[in-house]
């Protein structure tokens, strides 16, 4: 039985960037001649995301990735060391008091990485264990938080996750390709960040994580890095993978804790795209409501990869009851954990 209760979090973005605007001022001129274009702009679910580089201040579809990762450092410092010291704050502990401070990120890479600067900057400890959970996209958030949680309840000591994407640093050069369209669509920036603390009263327990890879559809997402930055793979078929594995995943990680789909008192669903939730929906038969938390972050703040799944949780607040966290990425990959009230 874990012991990591969740008990800080926090969050910070780069500006607002409005969908209309981005399309009208980048895009439309970006996708000239691809009919769908617009059409998947406007469907996406998305009303607003962030942006550590605005298109419609500066076109970097042409930049090395040499620069792109120059760049994502510059940006996701400020970023990462606001939400990092937000969630400790909010759980109401210095820095010198984590044992472990994890990260995942798949859209930047240093070394000295974002673990090794924060940490310093921060004031963490000279002994303080670091782990980077590196390229697994959307659903790294969740293997992230089994791992703090292990550790958590092995060494009974508090550790830190930060999730920090910056997608717009990969604005990929302008091609008839609707995969592009879709990411660009899509996707946004955010710096997320849990505290874990062993046995406190108070938040929520990290009570099972389950795990599904469907290896056999391997190449409906892909994240390949090219000399122009990272380059989005992604297959119109992935809700059909996942509405085949979802109900499973979930079925099993309630059925160890003795609970039902109709006791779960709140959804924190990464919002992949609007078909994404509509399947989970569907699938587990939950009315829409239950999905409002992800479509209003989708909406006011896009598909932040890993970042996405703390936000929503983050929009959830205070929820009297067990809840369920998904997330989805390639492999294909879903996983989820249930968070039960300590």
């Amino acid at each position: 039985m874990s012991d990591a209760v969740l008990t800080g979090a926090a969050s910070a973005l780069p500006a607002a960037l409005d969908q209309d605007a981005a399309w009208e001022g980048f895009f439309a001129q970006h996708y000239e001649g691809v009919r769908a274009a617009r059409r998947i702009f406007a469907g996406a679910g998305v009303r607003r995301r962030h942006a550590v580089a605005n298109p419609l201040d500066e076109d970097l579809s042409g930049w090395s990735t040499g620069a792109r990762m120059q760049r994502y450092v510059q940006e996701a410092l400020p970023l990462g060391k606001q939400a990092v010291a937000g969630a400790l704050d909010a759980a109401g502990l210095a820095p010198g008091d984590v044992g472990l401070f994890a990260v995942a990120t798949c859209t930047g890479y240093a070394t000295p990485g974002l673990d090794i600067r924060l940490a310093g900057d921060l004031g963490m400890p000279p002994g303080l264990q670091r782990l980077l959970v590196g390229h697994m996209g959307c659903y790294a958030a969740i293997p992230g938080l089994a791992a703090v949680g292990d550790f958590v309840t092995a060494r009974s000591r508090p550790a830190v996750l930060l999730c920090c994407e910056l997608t717009s640093l990969h604005v990929q050069p302008a091609q008839p390709d609707l995969d592009q369209v879709v990411a660009h669509a899509l996707f946004s920036d955010a710096a997320a960040a849990v505290v874990v603390e062993p046995g406190r009263s108070g938040g929520h327990r990290l009570a099972g994580v389950v795990a599904r890879t469907d290896t056999s559809t391997a190449d409906h997402m892909t994240w390949d890095v090219t000399d122009l930055g990272f380059r989005m793979g992604l297959s119109p078929r992935v809700p059909d993978v996942l509405a085949r594995h979802v109900g499973d995943v979930v079925a099993e990680l309630l059925t160890g804790a003795g609970l039902r789909v109709e006791d779960v008192a709140g959804w924190a669903v990464h919002p992949g795209g609007p078909r994404i939730l509509d399947v989970v929906r569907d699938e587990l038969g939950l009315a829409e409501e239950q999905l409002s938390a992800s479509r209003r972050v989708l909406s006011e703040h896009g598909n932040c990869s890993s970042a996405t799944v703390l936000l929503v949780l983050e929009e959830l607040g205070e929820v009297d009851g067990p809840v369920v966290a998904m997330a989805f990425g390639p492999g294909l990959t879903l996983y989820a954990a249930l968070l039960l009230p300590d």
